[in-house]
């Protein structure tokens, strides 16, 4: 009489556990020694949790017939320093196994097959799922780690009402996740609203063990150059050069643009025909204003063309540090310090210099440089351009 069918083991068989490995190689790119070793480890730390004591469990594994074996080590013993049983012999059980065993030896004791075959399938099929995850985190931080200070578009799913932080989705167009735009990263005034595709600058991809942290911002002086990247030819192709930007998000951005041809017209080609290519990034930027200027390699050419619109008379340069005093006609003060003093701060950061600006009828001294990129306007020249 035949004997009953033994029920398999719930999960995966050695078989089964062989192809799913085989699977993920091809499909996901994960090394199948990777992952075997995964497992090896996850069924030899089940089975030592079942059975106290148990010190040394190995797992053979035969790829050519896809078969698993486990063992339990023991250690050959005289009979008199036969102390545990769960991980020694003595001799005389070492012999009746075979005749070639002596003290010192290991034996290697199978475990039963159906206990071995439980622990493989519930833990083998837990290692695989787990490293399904694992390798679609990898995946899609390794994708957006590769677009890192690049423009991606998303599309807001969530605004928390208490903090104003958007949910997006975004996409590479071939991995997509859920990324937070923070409230602080957003353009001051701008509505967004749920169902709205927006253009956001990926600053930063972090690691992180509920999978890969994308941090976009809308704020960032790098959406501007991408934008401009995209919408310029010129600057896509490396011709026109995006040397530096001073952006006050959802206000004003001046940017300083080098041509390597000479010609092309740098500020042209940002601006292009009719104003369109200028006017495309002003739409996108919710009507952000955008001051095109071109660099220079000397300072004072620089930092004149930076204060634009207004007219420079003339800059004094420090002689040591990072400092000019920059005359202006008396009519044209207020225009070169600014609204609240933006124009001349973004200059200062455009140009990385400290600039005291000062009128034609009382241009003063020439200040000390002490702090990098900081405008120096006294009381009484912000008086003057306040009157007028």
């Amino acid at each position: 009489m035949k004997g009953k069918k033994q029920k398999e083991p719930a999960g995966m068989n050695p078989a089964e556990i062989f192809t799913a490995l085989a699977l993920l190689e091809k499909e996901r790119g994960i090394p199948q020694t990777f992952m075997m070793e995964k497992i090896i480890q996850a069924i030899t730390t089940a089975y030592k949790r079942d059975h106290d004591g148990v010190e040394n469990v190995i797992v053979d594994v035969d790829e050519a017939h896809q078969t698993l074996r486990m063992f339990v080590q023991k250690n050959v013993v005289d009979e008199e320093d036969y102390v545990d049983p769960i991980n020694e012999l003595t001799l005389e059980e070492a012999k009746a196994i075979s005749a070639k065993y002596e003290v010192g030896d290991i034996v290697n004791i199978p475990v039963d097959n159906t206990e071995f075959g439980r622990i493989a399938a519930g833990n083998g099929k837990q290692v695989i799922i787990q490293g399904l995850r694992e390798a679609e985190r990898g995946m899609i931080y390794d994708e957006f780690n590769s677009k890192q200070h690049e423009i991606l578009t998303g599309v807001v799913t969530r605004i928390d009402p208490n903090t104003g932080n958007a949910s997006l989705r975004i996409g590479t167009g071939s991995e997509t996740t859920e990324a937070l735009l923070m409230s602080g990263e957003q353009v001051p005034g701008e509505e967004l609203s749920e169902g709205m595709h927006v253009k956001v600058y990926v600053v930063d991809v972090r690691r992180s063990t509920r999978g890969p942290q994308i941090l976009i911002s809308r704020t960032h002086p790098g959406l501007v150059k991408r934008l401009f990247e995209l919408e310029v030819p010129e600057i896509y192709d490396g011709i026109v050069e995006v040397r530096s930007i001073a952006r006050e998000a959802g206000s004003r951005t001046k940017m300083a643009v080098w041509s390597n041809d000479e010609n092309v017209d740098p500020i042209g080609a940002c601006v292009g025909p009719r104003g369109q290519r200028v006017a495309n990034i002003v739409e996108e930027l919710r009507g952000e204003k955008i001051d095109i200027i071109k660099w220079s390699e000397d300072p004072a050419a620089f930092i004149a063309a930076a204060l634009a619109p207004a007219d420079v008379v003339d800059v004094w340069m420090a002689d040591e540090g990072k400092a000019c005093r920059c005359v202006v006609p008396d009519d044209q003060l207020s225009l070169a310090i600014g609204k609240e003093g933006q124009n001349a701060r973004l200059a200062a950061k455009l140009t990385n210099y400290k600039i005291d600006i000062k009128p034609a009828s009382d241009p003063g001294e020439l200040p000390e440089a002490e702090d990098d990129g900081l405008v120096v306007v006294d009381d009484e020249t912000e008086d003057a351009a306040l009157e007028e």
